[in-house]
């Protein structure tokens, strides 16, 4: 399961035992509601990778300097979604027994939930930052309980009232947004809430998933639910620097859908902010 293979991240080449940090692709899209296609994009940014450079100018840190360990895409089955996302829960479970980091590249955001559910049974008190064009707080998409239309439900009903915690919010059903009233902490548009959440979160256990639809579609149209007027490259960078002080025991980047940008702009876009991400987080 761990053993070191040629097809890893740009810098991402450790050793399993030394790295801090595993990176895994969890390459699943068989909830998607609009446009699919993110099964392709943790394959897609490995590729892509190699097209920046390990070197980041706005932390002054490398990826070389770093350990992290690229365990490769999980094989999942198809037509199956309890057993494919069954088996990411089981793969992040190795890692955080290992007492190593998961990082998972999705796939559709239903994959976080595989992931969260690995971690609670380490960190109980865990919370959720999210940053998302949508809520994903469905009881059920057309009578699936199991979408990413309705993840940080699931997520929900694992952790309770006010553990997550969301940025960038701009659709959803109205009675999602009423709902969200009184279980989770919203902030619509933006990231205008994020140094009171990072303060009031400053010793707890923290889970962050980032759905790259949060990007306005102008800079990242590749993804399956495009959504106007998003957050920018920078806004998001920056955001990730504010929690980057925080606790951050796991973390994953969804969402992705290349064949929906034949320019390779989105594809780009995901490998730089993995980078910065990855520099950001490690400790």
């Amino acid at each position: 399961m761990f053993n070191k293979h040629d097809n890893v991240f740009i810098g991402c080449d450790s050793e399993f035992l030394q790295s801090k940090i595993v990176l895994f692709g969890a390459p699943f899209d068989g909830t998607t509601s609009y446009r699919p296609g993110a099964r392709f994009a943790s394959a897609a940014i490995r590729a892509e990778s190699y097209g920046i450079e390990t070197y980041s100018p706005y932390l002054d840190k490398d990826l070389t300097d770093i350990s992290v360990y690229d365990a490769g895409d999980i094989e999942l089955p198809f037509g199956n979604t309890q057993r494919a996302l069954d088996i990411i829960e089981n793969f992040a479970e190795k890692i955080t027994s290992a007492n190593k980091m998961p990082l998972m590249l999705g796939g559709e955001h239903l994959v976080t939930l595989s992931s969260i559910k690995a971690l609670a049974k380490k960190y109980p008190d865990m919370h959720i930052i999210h940053f998302d064009a949508h809520t994903d707080l469905r009881d059920d998409y057309l009578g699936e309980k199991l979408s990413h239309a309705c993840v940080m439900r699931r997520c929900w009903e694992l952790l309770g009232d006010s553990k997550i915690h969301q940025f960038g919010i701009r659709s959803g059903d109205k009675d999602e947004f009423y709902w969200a009233e009184t279980h989770v902490n919203m902030c619509k548009f933006n990231f205008d809430t994020l140094d009171d959440t990072v303060r009031l979160l400053a010793n707890a256990p923290v889970y962050l998933s980032i759905d790259l639809d949060v990007l306005d579609p102008s800079e990242f149209p590749g993804t399956g639910t495009p959504e106007a007027g998003g957050v920018s490259f920078n806004n998001l960078l920056d955001a990730i620097k504010k929690i980057s002080k925080l606790n951050i025991i796991g973390a994953d980047m969804v969402e992705l859908s290349p064949p929906y940008d034949k320019s390779g702009t989105s594809t780009a876009l995901a490998c730089k902010l993995l980078r910065e991400l990855l520099l950001n987080i490690y400790k």
